[in-house]
């Protein structure tokens, strides 16, 4: 993958759940959280901006609320402009809270469930355990080249009051290297280097450097990738525009 390590976690589907989502175990079954991901079986399609009825697609977002896990009063999802604004949410509420431009969220709330919506980003989950301090982020190259997740890290970080080598962090299902070609301007903005044409950009190891830059050491990284899976997540890519919105979550329930 690249000069920093990382360990190989796949999300596994929830085979009883009403709904297509997968999910992290070691994460509920070693910290009580839920953190997964929506898939695209049946046309579960969760984008703000789908061209579903708008009552169909809340319907669709109160069954995610109801499948996920007891314990979960309010939902919160931006609408993201692929860049680097991260809100704290510090008070409680109920039903499904949609926040202009924000692109990451972070809490230290039981029974709040963090949202952002996915097509090939990656969604990138951040947390502390221990201090029950939470960070979710949608990180795309332009994410990426701005230092989405080293503020993020620094976010959850001074939340938390600890350093980065305490913060667990998962890199979702996304697009892989061997999937996303992208023009040099993009590869000089994420890695800083010149190529002469199009090239692969595998933005979860990018990401990874990142994090073990800023002293990150727990991180692993989905092997899904929304190209090479079609049949069960949206390629945004790999659909030529045309796909439909996943959500990423994650949370820690109230009970």
């Amino acid at each position: 993958m690249s000069a920093a390590r990382a360990r190989t976690a796949r999300e596994r589907r929830v085979s009883q759940s009403k709904i297509p989502r997968y999910e992290l175990a070691a994460w509920k079954s070693e910290h009580g959280l839920v953190a997964g991901v929506t898939g695209r079986e049946g046309g579960f399609d969760l984008g703000l901006a789908s061209p579903d009825p708008t009552r169909t697609v809340l319907q669709r977002w109160s069954q995610l609320r109801d499948a996920v896990a007891d314990g979960f009063d309010g939902i919160v999802v931006g609408y993201q402009l692929h860049g680097c604004s991260i809100e704290m949410h510090p008070s409680q509420f109920q039903g499904i809270l949609i926040k202009p431009g924000q692109d990451g969220h972070i809490t230290q709330l039981s029974g709040v469930l963090l949202a952002v919506t996915v097509a090939d980003c990656v969604p990138v989950y951040l947390a502390h355990p221990q201090s029950a301090t939470l960070g979710l982020l949608h990180v795309g190259w332009r994410g990426a080249a701005g230092g989405m997740v080293e503020s993020g890290i620094e976010r959850v970080c001074s939340a938390a009051g600890v350093a980065p080598a305490n913060v667990l962090m998962h890199c979702g299902v996304c697009i892989c290297g061997e999937c996303y070609e992208v023009g040099p301007e993009v590869i000089k903005e994420v890695n800083g280097r010149a190529v002469s044409g199009p090239t692969l950009l595998d933005l979860r190891s990018n990401l990874v450097e990142r994090a073990a830059t800023c002293g990150v050491e727990d991180v692993t990284v989905s092997d899904w990738c929304t190209a090479h899976h079609a049949e069960r997540f949206y390629s945004h890519r790999a659909s030529g525009g045309e796909a439909g919105r996943m959500i990423a979550y994650l949370g820690r329930p109230s009970t």
